[in-house]
């Protein structure tokens, strides 16, 4: 009996030993982390860009007591950020982002995405990294002071979050050429991307490597796209097909990145760029309407229409402008950004304000005075596609259009309705002509915005 009692109390104390050694090695997820401080009466009072103006090229400590606010955008819940929160300034059109670096993992269980959050600076570092600023606490690296990770124990005395406050982030949704240094830091949404050709298949990381991946648009725009190595994703295979991408966007110095908080944030459903129809000819586009209105120079434009019944990229065209009877080009708008859609048009203006102001919505390109979109009646325009070959013309090259069939001062040039082609040479039973002059078949009938027009229609 006593041999049994024996052997069960090492029994037990074998138990006890092994239970203690289990949970002694279970990866924690707590680290120490910030007690759920929520506070409701705390008054910002200081802005972001105030904050960076007090920075004079040294990372020093903040001593004044200021505080600001912010929406969380960021989230390590899948471990493609680690150990800083990145906020911007607006839950909807931010215009400023910045980051507090913190020594907190698992942060999103206590700053998930949309949390409003205050931020007391007085005792924190503000520091510039590569041209971007960074609040935290402080480490020497070879005589050089640099902003760090804020410790766990102290995080909870400078962020703050409002009780109750959380709202919905709504990303800007950008393309990559819309890409500004004020959007750095703050969430957006990159549309109508996809992964480089050669690195489709690819996972998005190396194992334990911070890896660049390249995003690119149709007009072979590029963005990087950086993952973490020990991300949740990271042996993932990268997306085909092209879309949209939400992430915060990076910058070090001139170079732009985004990172997504998971792959949720990735929606590739549309068919790749390759496989579109790129660059092509048609003489379905055409100019069916050119405006100089009487009363008013910057309500000009001019529309194009595709009367085909599928939508055409624009990608490679041109429209050249040959000012009064000039032979050399002097001025051409680029159209490759846009794509005319079946049976529709695309409106082009020197002022893109007025226009929405005189004809009560905006046109479909903004481009500058002095463009083929702002002349005054008497110049010649061509619709040049990719090839270099003229599609559409109005006017005839090297004559000033001044009391001829193609003048159409203080008034305008509108398309015949039955006309459903271009044509490389100007022909006047075409079109429908009114000036301020009358001459040489054409009608004597000034033309006043916005009545008088009709822009995206054709009559």
């Amino acid at each position: 009996m006593m041999g049994d009692f024996n052997y069960r109390r090492l029994l037990l104390r074998f138990t006890v030993l092994m239970t203690i050694c289990f949970y002694s090695c279970v990866k924690s997820r707590s680290y120490d982390v910030p007690p759920d401080n929520c506070v409701s009466g705390l008054v910002a009072n200081t802005t972001y860009t105030e904050v960076k103006n007090l920075y004079k090229g040294n990372t020093f400590q903040i001593q004044d007591d200021l505080i600001i606010e912010g929406y969380v955008i960021s989230s390590d819940s899948d471990g493609n950020f680690f150990s800083v929160l990145y906020f911007q300034d607006k839950a909807i059109a931010p215009t400023e982002g910045f980051q507090i670096e913190i020594d907190v993992r698992d942060s999103h269980l206590f700053y998930p995405v949309g949390t409003k959050i205050k931020i007391k600076l007085k005792g924190l570092y503000l520091g510039k990294s590569k041209d971007i600023f960074k609040l935290g606490a402080t480490f020497t690296s070879f005589g050089n002071v640099s902003v760090g990770r804020l410790p766990a124990a102290i995080v909870a005395e400078h962020i703050f979050k409002f009780c109750d406050a959380q709202a919905p982030i709504e990303p800007t949704k950008i393309t990559i050429n819309d890409i500004k240094e004020e959007l750095t830091n703050t969430l957006v949404t990159i549309t109508d991307v996809e992964i480089k050709e050669e690195e489709v298949g690819l996972s998005f990381a190396e194992v334990g490597e911070e890896t660049e991946r390249i995003l690119i648009d149709c007009d072979d725009n590029e963005i990087a796209l950086l993952n973490s190595g020990y991300s949740d994703f990271q042996s993932e295979l990268l997306p085909e097909g092209r879309g949209n991408l939400t992430g915060v966007l990076l910058r070090e110095n001139n170079n732009y990145m985004i990172s997504v908080r998971s792959t949720a944030d990735i929606n590739f459903s549309k068919e790749r760029c390759a496989e579109l129809v790129d660059e092509f000819t048609s003489d379905n586009i055409f100019i069916s309407e050119l405006a100089d209105p009487d009363n008013n120079a910057s309500a000009r434009f001019v529309e194009l229409y595709n009367s085909s019944m599928e939508d055409l990229s624009l990608k490679g065209w041109k429209l050249k402008r040959y000012t009064n009877a000039n032979t050399v080009v002097s001025s051409e708008i680029d159209l490759s950004t846009l794509t005319i859609e079946a049976d529709d048009f695309v409106v082009i203006s020197p002022n893109a304000e007025e226009f929405e102001i005189v004809y009560g919505f905006a046109p479909d390109l903004g481009v500058g005075t002095n463009s083929p979109a702002d002349s005054n009646g008497d110049d010649n325009l061509q619709l040049v596609d990719p090839f270099g070959a003229i599609i559409d013309v109005f006017g005839v090259v090297g004559e000033d259009g001044t009391a001829t069939n193609h003048e159409f001062e203080d008034g305008r040039a509108l398309r015949k309705s039955e006309i459903l082609k271009g044509s490389a040479v100007y022909v006047i039973e075409e079109w429908l002509i009114a000036n301020d002059s009358g001459e040489a078949g054409t009608i004597k009938q000034p033309k006043i915005a916005p009545d008088d027009f009709s822009p995206r229609n054709r009559n």
